[in-house]
């Protein structure tokens, strides 16, 4: 039996070594404070353009970024700002918002996390956001309570901001007033004259904390009026809404607050289909003010819903963190008016 002499592997390349902010002072002919002073972007010391510029083209060419847990034992916190997922469906108009927020967040020179705690929630969701460390945490919708406050902030936490209708004991809470938007959508299809206005709850499991202020709205807005509300179950599938529109001229109706404009998108379709003529039988009013709806024919009415900008919600996590010590403050987010269009 011949044997074939077996050719010798190739040696590995030795393993290159991780840039330090020592050979990016070298590369830019500066001390390694200035180094950190540059790459941390600290306001405290001045430091020229031109110096910056070549510290910063030394780090590039080098492939060199700060170590951000050896920055965080510096400062004595992280700058990590953690957003939990949210474990509903989420609409057009809060991702923009969420997008923007997680911008301005970044200028300030947080970074903003987003966790998924599949299967958690409430306090035991927060043990789990607490052991990542964040300087700050910015809760969406309803679910923590008191307990999961306090476990964050001993965990470090130094502010914790929560975004949804409740105040939670211990947090600062950014209130969204669903309520409102109800309201304005009840007010506008009574002051055109409807009288029969059903009102769309999404089936979709976790938008109850949106969905039932916002029908409220339009009951307190009626109260006391000639006029009824009717709910709509509605899940997001052209299906049904199909099955609400084959029954639409039994259930009586002239007018729908649709929840927001993707649900009206959905219903008016329905309706359409079924020869349903939109004003002249039943009146549409969604929310949002979605670009979609603009483009629908005819045009959705709709309720405009002034949120913050993501950069004053950002100053506000930012003077959160540098006053942990401080009362948590309560802050109105949302105003809502009626942008009335052809549908009303």
């Amino acid at each position: 039996m011949v044997q074939i002499p077996k050719t010798p592997a190739a040696p590995s390349p030795a393993p290159r070594s991780v840039p330090t902010s020592a050979d990016v002072a070298r590369l830019a002919g500066v001390s390694r404070a200035t180094v950190s002073y540059v790459l941390n972007n600290t306001s405290a010391v001045r430091i020229s353009e031109p110096t910056r510029r070549r510290v910063h083209e030394a780090a590039k060419e080098l492939g060199y970024v700060p170590h951000a847990a050896a920055r965080s034992l510096r400062a004595g916190h992280s700058r990590m700002v953690l957003m939990p997922a949210p474990t509903v469906p989420v609409g057009v108009l809060y991702s923009q918002f969420i997008s923007e927020l997680q911008w301005a967040l970044g200028r300030l020179d947080y970074t903003v996390v987003q966790h998924g705690s599949v299967g958690l929630h409430g306090d035991e969701a927060a043990r789990a956001w607490a052991e990542l460390r964040p300087v700050a945490v910015l809760v969406p919708g309803a679910g923590l309570g008191p307990e999961g406050v306090a476990v964050l902030k001993r965990s470090g936490a130094r502010a914790v901001l929560t975004l949804g209708p409740e105040k939670v004991e211990g947090a600062h809470a950014l209130l969204l007033d669903h309520e409102a938007v109800g309201h304005q959508a009840g007010v506008h299809l009574y002051g055109r004259g409807r009288r029969r206005i059903g009102v769309v709850v999404p089936e979709e499991p976790g938008l109850e904390a949106f969905s039932r202020p916002r029908l409220e709205g339009v009951r307190r807005a009626l109260l006391g009026t000639d006029a009824t509300t009717t709910e709509l179950p509605l899940a997001y599938s052209e299906e049904s809404a199909a099955r609400i529109a084959l029954r639409w001229r039994d259930l009586g109706l002239d007018a729908v607050f649709t929840y927001n404009d993707e649900y009206a998108m959905l219903l008016m379709r329905a309706l359409q289909d079924e020869d349903i003529r939109i004003p002249d039988e039943t009146a549409v009013i969604g929310a949002d003010d979605l670009m979609i709806g603009r483009l629908l024919r005819p045009r959705l009415s709709t309720v405009r819903i002034q949120l913050p900008s993501g950069r004053d919600l950002a100053e506000l996590v930012d003077n959160a963190v540098r006053d942990p010590g401080g009362t948590p403050g309560t802050h109105e987010l949302l105003g809502a008016s009626v942008v009335h269009r052809e549908s009303s």
